[in-house]
């Protein structure tokens, strides 16, 4: 520890990303990236953008992106802002919204970013227990000083809270703003996007990284009442103007553009899960009901820190969490048909 750091740094303690191993041959299905890549539309876009512009500035308003997004999406340029990933997004939410404020709703089971961001921004956390089932009881989220946010669908637990319920918390909650990150949403899930127009207090947080095969190009988006995203873009430009180069704003039009990829991508990536959760079952694990690109699983024999270290021995890498509540559960990535079946075998070693 410096004697050069300030208060606050002293005091973060910061948020662990999942591994990303540097050896090869791995079976990586830990991070929950999109096992297939982007879209060919995509990565024509990333080569046609590199050029002579490249000593130019981007637009630091993304003004073609946004447009992009809004008649996707069927919003208003000015409901749309974009940012580095959606954790620079998240980000800029809690300096617009909630920062020093008093009782912000969240999940004690949820994207453990929330509570860094928490730290950093001087937000007091409430932390709302799961119920039994692993899932938001929308009861539960009444009367915030602070705020709401809540992962839909949950992360790690992958399971959704269906709109009516969503929709429950945002009626519960007129005077504060209600996040929902959905950066799972396109594996099942039904959007929030369009309460937008009915709830000024909804901000709906999202990214490329999973649907669209875009981790690397770290790309993320809000959208919600105009007043929502002045504040959002009061911040962002207080901190950085330019957060989006001309290569990711290329690529995220594109992406948008080539629906056809994505929806085939997706329908796919749901194919692989409905047939690993089966695999997993056949095994005797227990699966959570998930809408993501990933499940939640526990054995119930084997303790799950113990699967985890043998699938790794085995080349096959997944994500196990320390929290006491889900020290038993593995997160799992849908991958490719080949990598799930590799996961499955050597399981299968294990367990059989």
């Amino acid at each position: 520890m410096s004697k050069f750091w300030s208060e606050k740094t002293k005091c973060l303690q910061p948020y662990v990303p999942g591994e990303q191993p540097k050896l090869t041959n791995l079976v990586k299905l830990n991070t929950n990236e999109n096992p297939f890549p982007p879209s060919p539309m995509v990565l024509a876009a990333m080569q046609e953008a590199i050029n002579d512009d490249l000593r130019l500035y981007p637009d630091p308003n993304a003004e073609k992106l946004k447009q992009t997004i809004a008649d996707y999406y069927g919003l208003h340029k000015q409901q749309v802002f974009v940012g580095n990933g959606s954790d620079e997004v998240l980000a800029h939410a809690f300096a617009a919204f909630f920062q020093g404020k008093q009782q912000l709703l969240l999940p004690d089971i949820s994207y453990s970013f929330y509570p860094v961001y928490c730290q950093l921004y001087g937000v007091k956390a409430c932390y709302v227990p799961l119920n039994v089932h692993f899932a938001i009881n929308p009861a539960d989220y009444c009367g915030a000083r602070a705020g709401v946010i809540f992962p839909n669908p949950n992360a790690p637990t992958g399971c959704i809270l269906p709109l009516t319920q969503v929709e429950q918390i945002l009626q519960a909650n007129p005077d504060c703003v209600v996040l929902v990150d959905e950066a799972y949403i396109d594996f099942g899930g039904e959007s929030a996007i369009r309460l937008i127009d009915d709830y000024p207090n909804l901000l709906v947080v999202q990214t490329l990284s999973k649907s669209r095969s875009l981790a690397g190009m770290r790309i993320g988006l809000a959208m919600g009442h105009t007043d929502l995203i002045e504040g959002l873009e009061r911040v962002k430009n207080s901190f950085n103007s330019y957060p989006l180069d001309r290569i990711a704003q290329a690529a995220a039009i594109a992406a948008f553009t080539d629906d056809d990829y994505f929806r085939i991508t997706c329908a796919k990536v749901i194919e692989n899960r409905i047939w690993l959760v089966a695999q997993l079952q056949r095994l005797e694990f227990e699966v959570l009901s998930s809408e993501a690109n990933f499940v939640f699983a526990r054995h119930s024999r084997k303790e799950a820190i113990q699967i985890a270290g043998f699938l790794r021995q085995h080349g096959v890498v997944v994500r196990h969490f320390q929290q006491e509540q889900i020290s038993n559960f593995l997160r799992i990535s849908v991958g490719t048909q080949e990598q799930q079946q590799r996961l499955v075998m050597v399981l299968e070693q294990m367990l059989m």
